[in-house]
């Protein structure tokens, strides 16, 4: 295919993107690459976009990595208490208690997205250790927090009280409020741009991030992910294995992740959307997310 065919096709898939964000009602950030060839393809990739639960991946690379340096036990016991329950998947609803190893605490954050788990891995292995691993992989500006801070910085915002579960006071603020938090803007919140994120993912999967055996564990346990209505609504196809992790808070619908052919061929690839409403409940943009990552990559696989 000539260079300018090449050119027509990138706008028709810019132009198809732009359909896809219009009908859902989102803003829309996207980047993918081929993980063996360097073949690239984005849309507004390389502004900053607040990553919500995407951020949890570096945190689950340090793990891995002190893991596999014989730092951390694995297997090693950790109790989730109510200094880090706030509500929410796995651990973060429990009513008592829960112990579980480090490695198990990995797999409730990255697979169901658990944030008392999050939380207490990230004081576990070292916010200074994740960011200096983020840093010597070349990823300065990626950013990362604990939730509990992301809660409490949206406590401070909004005028709640710091003692009382946030789900329940946010039931009465408006919807435009909601919009305008710190936490929906990259530039009060972790953030990175789409193409910081595929190029992390791309380390991983060529075991450049770290150990071999601590890059295996990372996407072993992405590829656990519970969720199916984002990237994977976009690949129904028996044979092509999907790896991602999701991110979402307010006006934020995210995934990031790896998709994998029985060719052979690899893809990562990051969607981010910024929607016109908070509500929880947001299909559209949802579907929006595999409709974006199909038509990338389907570009990139006809471009050989």
């Amino acid at each position: 295919m000539s260079s300018a065919a090449h050119t027509s096709r990138a706008e028709q898939i810019r132009t198809q993107l732009s359909y896809i964000f219009a009908q859902a009602e989102v803003d829309g950030f996207v980047h993918a690459r081929d993980i063996d060839s360097g073949e690239e393809f984005g849309h507004r990739d390389d502004a900053p976009v607040v990553l919500a639960s995407v951020f949890k991946i570096p945190i689950a690379l340090e793990y891995a990595r002190q893991a596999a340096a014989g730092l951390l036990d694995p297997a090693g016991r950790h109790t989730v208490t109510a200094a880090y329950r706030a509500g929410g998947s796995g651990t973060d609803g429990c009513l008592y208690d829960v112990e579980m190893s480090a490695r198990d605490l990995a797999f409730m954050m990255m697979t169901i997205s658990d944030n008392a788990a999050t939380d207490l891995l990230l004081d576990i292995v070292g916010p200074d250790r994740v960011r200096a691993t983020l840093d010597e992989l070349g990823f300065p500006e990626f950013g990362f927090s604990s939730s509990r801070a992301l809660d409490d910085d949206i406590r401070r915002e909004l005028g709640l009280d710091p003692g009382r579960s946030l789900d329940d006071q946010l039931a009465g603020v408006p919807d435009e409020r909601l919009l305008t938090l710190r936490a929906c803007a990259p530039a009060t919140s972790p953030s990175c741009t789409p193409r910081e994120v595929t190029a992390l993912l791309a380390a991983l999967w060529r075991d450049e991030a770290g150990p071999a055996s601590a890059c295996a564990e990372v996407r072993s346990i992405m590829s656990q992910q519970v969720w199916q209505h984002r990237l994977v609504s976009g690949f129904p196809e028996a044979g092509v294995r999907i790896a991602g992790k999701t991110g979402t808070d307010f006006a934020v619908r995210n995934e990031a992740g790896v998709i994998e052919y029985p060719d052979g061929k690899r893809y990562a690839v990051g969607i981010f959307l910024r929607t016109s409403t908070a509500a929880g409940r947001q299909p559209r943009a949802d579907r929006a997310i595999g409709q974006a990552a199909r038509a990338v990559i389907d570009h990139l696989r006809s471009r050989h």
